[in-house]
């Protein structure tokens, strides 16, 4: 195995921490001996043993004279765990290569030190790959005035999210649904519309493969906060912390309401004012999931960072909800282009993740 394999061997051992390692970052290593991996490691758990000790550990005294190869520069600070950097040193190993630098500033010096020390680090090696892994955390250093956005949207093959009676249940096939719940167990929130809420009283839930670390907060988005007590989401708001984002001119009668029931309301006269919003709430991101409005308003504003895009083979035709309704229409030339991150296939389904540029 080369150093390139190798890096792309710790790119999929870092999802082991999904849903579990937030606020940290997903980090995955790989111990590389004359070709063949001696250790491999991954952070599995907040405020548990970092990625690098942990393949270090499992090499043994095969890391010495080894190259280390990780997803994210080695920290070299004193948090919930001593130093990598100390590990690192202890270990023996002759090279580090690392597919980014960490951009927290607490935590970054790494390289800097391991060089100073005579070890051979080459930092930016794998860069698109483990900054597209992990975007969210990256967010945090980068924007602090709203969370990392992502919308989730099943549509047809002709770009509907529902047929024309409203109804969605199921555009997509199981396999993607599944996928759909792995997703939700990274983000800390949840978002809908409010039409949406109302039409298919979704519980929000995590119910896949990854328990959350920390259930995500559900979210709706609704301007006149018009929302029955019995749904799904406003039932269960004790247990779930739950928030509507509403305008500032919605009724006291449907909030008082939805207050009582447990949900936090938030008065917003703007999209943005409502991410700011859930920001200073501690929502650093958010994976909205419909309707066709609020997608639409969304993207119109700019808002979206990342978009996952489940296509289903089926026709729902003119009749059908738009996925993203009243987006402005630009000329070809001026339109905004996106950064295909992922494509694959989701049963008979097919996953396309972009990115803003």
């Amino acid at each position: 195995m080369d150093e390139r394999e190798a890096m792309n061997l710790a790119l999929d051992l870092a999802w082991q921490g999904w849903g579990r390692v937030h606020p940290n970052p997903l980090v995955g290593a790989v111990v590389l001996a004359g070709g063949v991996v001696v250790g491999e490691g991954w952070h599995a758990e907040f405020g548990d043993r970092h990625a690098e000790p942990v393949a270090l550990d499992r090499a043994g005294e095969k890391a010495r004279g080894a190259t280390l190869i990780v997803t994210l520069e080695p920290c070299d600070h004193r948090g919930k765990q001593p130093p990598c950097t100390d590990a690192i040193v202890r270990a023996g190993v002759r090279r580090v290569v690392a597919a980014m630098a960490d951009p927290n500033p607490e935590a970054s010096g790494g390289a800097a030190r391991l060089g100073s020390l005579g070890l051979e680090v080459q930092v930016g090696a794998a860069r698109e790959a483990a900054a597209a892994q992990n975007a969210i955390f990256l967010h945090r250093f980068r924007n602090q005035s709203r969370p990392f956005v992502a919308l989730k949207l099943a549509t047809s093959l002709d770009g509907r999210i529902a047929d024309s009676a409203g109804h969605s249940r199921w555009i997509s096939g199981e396999p993607a649904r599944n996928y759909v719940h792995w997703l939700r167990a990274g983000f800390d929130a949840i978002g809908v519309g409010g039409r949406t809420v109302r039409l298919d009283d979704p519980r929000l839930s995590v119910r896949g493969s990854v328990t959350p670390r920390v259930a995500p907060r559900r979210v709706i988005f609704d301007a006149g906060a018009d929302l029955d007590p019995k749904l799904m989401l406003i039932s269960t708001a004790r247990e779930t912390p739950t928030t509507l984002v509403t305008a500032p001119e919605a009724r006291a009668d449907p909030v008082d309401r939805l207050t009582a029931a447990g949900v936090s309301v938030v008065r917003a006269a703007s999209l943005e004012e409502g991410l700011r919003a859930l920001r200073a709430e501690g929502v650093s991101s958010l994976l909205v999931e419909g309707g066709g409005r609020l997608a639409g308003a969304l993207l119109g504003s700019g808002l979206v960072d990342r978009y996952y895009w489940v296509q289903s083979p089926l026709w729902l035709g003119d009749r059908g909800v738009p996925a993203t309704a009243g987006l402005p229409s630009d000329p070809i030339a001026r339109a905004e282009r996106w950064a295909v991150v992922e494509r694959r296939a989701l049963g008979g389904d097919t996953l396309l993740v972009l990115d803003r540029r």
